[in-house]
C-alpha cells in the first residue's frame, strides 16, 4: 500500500512537474530560472533526489527549504531517495553498490566526518553512523509520500499497477518498475512519471531525450536522463490552462553555429538504448555500420568508433543515437562528440541528437 495524497488545485495558477534531480543542485537551480519560477506556482518533484550526481546532500537541503512554502511545493519519494533502508536492513549489496557509485549521498554523508567503509567493523554499525548524524534527512526523505493525485493528473515516481484502484499498487513497483510507458493502468486521469529514462523508449524514433506526453494512452514520462545519459537533460513538465509543455537545460556547453546546410536523404532515425546493445553486423561503410540489434530485431547504423567485439558478438559501446539530421546554416547547436571520423554527434536546440557531416561545421 502506498501513501497518497490527495489535492486541491487553484486551476488558474501553473504547475511545473520535474523529476529525477539526480544530486545536480546546479543543473535544477537553472532549470528553475528558466522557468521563472516563482511561489505563486505549483512545484512538483516527482523523486530522485539523490544519487549519480555530486550533491546529494545539498538538493535535500535545497529541496526541503522550497517545501517549506505551503501548499505550494509537493516532492514524491523515488527509489534512490531511499537507499539508506539497505544499511539498516543489512543488504549486502549495498557495500559494492557504495564502493562502485563514488557519487551516493550515503558516500556524501560518510565524507562529510572524516569517514570511510572501511572504519565501521559492520553494518549495525554504519547503520548507527547514519542515524546519528543524519537521522533528520532520512527520517524526511521516508516521509514523503509516494503519490499525488489531483483533479487532472497522477504524480508518482515510476508508476501505478494495473489495477481498478491504483492507490492498491505495491511500493516496490510505485518507485522501481521499469518502463511504465509500455505497460497498462486503469486510472482515468494522465500518469505523470520519472524513473525510466525516455530516450529508452525512442530505440525506432528520432533519439530526443525530450518528455513523452501521450494522453491516449494517459501516461507522460519525464525522465530525461540527467546524470545518466551522456547527452542527457532535467525535464519540466509545465501544465497551464488544461495544456502541457516543457523546457529542459542539460550539461552541453559546446555550442557551435552550422557552417552549411544538409539534408540528410537517408531519414535514418533510432537510438540504442539500455540494454539493447548486442549487433548482428549486416554491412560496414566508411564511417557507419548497418548492424540488426539482436535483441529488438530492428536495423541501426552505428558509428564505427562505437563498435567493439566481445566474444565475437559485436556490441555498441553504449546508449548512441543512430539518428541522422539536417541542418540549416545559422542554426546553433551543441556538440556531444566531435571526435569520430567523418561525423559529428550533436544535439539541436528542440533536443534533437543525431549525426551530421563534419563539413557542416568547419569555417
Amino acid at each position: 500500500m502506498i501513501e497518497v495524497k490527495r489535492l486541491q488545485l487553484d486551476p488558474t495558477k501553473r504547475s511545473i512537474v520535474i523529476s529525477d534531480i539526480h544530486a545536480n543542485l546546479a543543473l535544477f537551480k537553472r532549470l528553475l530560472d528558466k522557468l521563472t519560477y516563482t511561489h505563486d506556482d505549483y512545484l512538483f518533484i516527482n523523486g530522485d533526489l539523490c544519487e549519480k550526481g555530486p550533491a546529494s546532500l545539498e538538493v535535500v537541503e535545497y529541496v526541503r527549504n522550497l517545501s517549506k512554502e505551503p501548499n505550494q511545493v509537493f516532492i514524491t519519494k523515488g527509489n534512490c531517495d531511499v537507499l539508506f533502508r539497505a544499511v539498516f536492513n543489512e543488504v549486502q549489496g549495498i557495500m559494492s553498490y557504495m564502493n562502485r557509485q563514488k557519487h551516493s549521498i550515503l558516500n556524501e554523508m560518510l565524507a562529510k566526518y572524516d569517514q570511510t567503509l572501511d572504519d565501521f567493523s559492520d553494518m549495525q554499525e554504519l547503520a548507527q553512523f547514519y542515524r546519528h548524524y543524519f537521522g533528520d534527512e532520512l527520517e524526511w526523505l521516508e516521509s514523503l509520500p509516494e503519490a499525488f493525485e489531483t483533479d487532472d493528473f497522477i504524480i508518482i515516481h515510476a508508476g501505478i499497477e494495473n489495477v481498478e484502484d491504483w492507490k492498491l499498487t505495491d511500493e516496490q513497483f510505485a518507485l522501481s518498475t521499469p518502463a511504465f510507458y509500455e505497460k497498462e493502468h486503469q486510472a482515468e486521469k494522465p500518469v505523470i512519471v520519472g524513473h525510466w529514462p525516455v530516450v529508452n523508449y525512442r530505440a525506432e524514433q528520432i533519439s530526443s531525450n525530450n518528455p513523452l506526453i501521450d494522453l491516449d494512452k494517459n501516461v507522460i514520462a519525464l525522465d530525461g536522463g540527467n546524470q545518466i545519459k551522456e547527452d542527457g537533460q532535467l525535464n519540466a513538465l509545465v501544465i497551464e490552462n488544461g495544456s502541457y509543455s516543457y523546457t529542459y537545460v542539460d550539461a552541453l556547453t559546446h555550442e557551435m553555429t552550422v557552417q552549411k546546410e544538409y539534408t540528410d536523404p537517408m531519414k535514418r532515425i533510432g537510438t540504442v538504448t539500455y540494454p539493447n546493445y548486442e549487433m548482428n553486423i549486416i554491412e560496414t561503410e566508411a564511417y557507419f555500420t548497418l548492424c540488426e540489434n539482436s535483441k529488438l530485431g530492428i536495423q541501426q547504423w552505428i558509428k564505427n568508433e562505437y563498435l567493439l567485439m566481445e566474444d565475437k558478438q559485436a556490441r555498441c559501446k553504449n546508449d548512441l543515437s543512430t539518428t541522422f539530421l539536417s541542418v540549416k546554416q545559422g542554426e546553433t547547436v551543441f556538440v556531444v562528440d566531435h571526435t569520430c571520423e567523418g561525423y559529428t554527434l550533436i544535439k539541436t536546440s528542440n533536443g534533437e541528437v543525431g549525426w551530421i557531416p563534419k563539413f557542416c561545421l568547419d569555417d
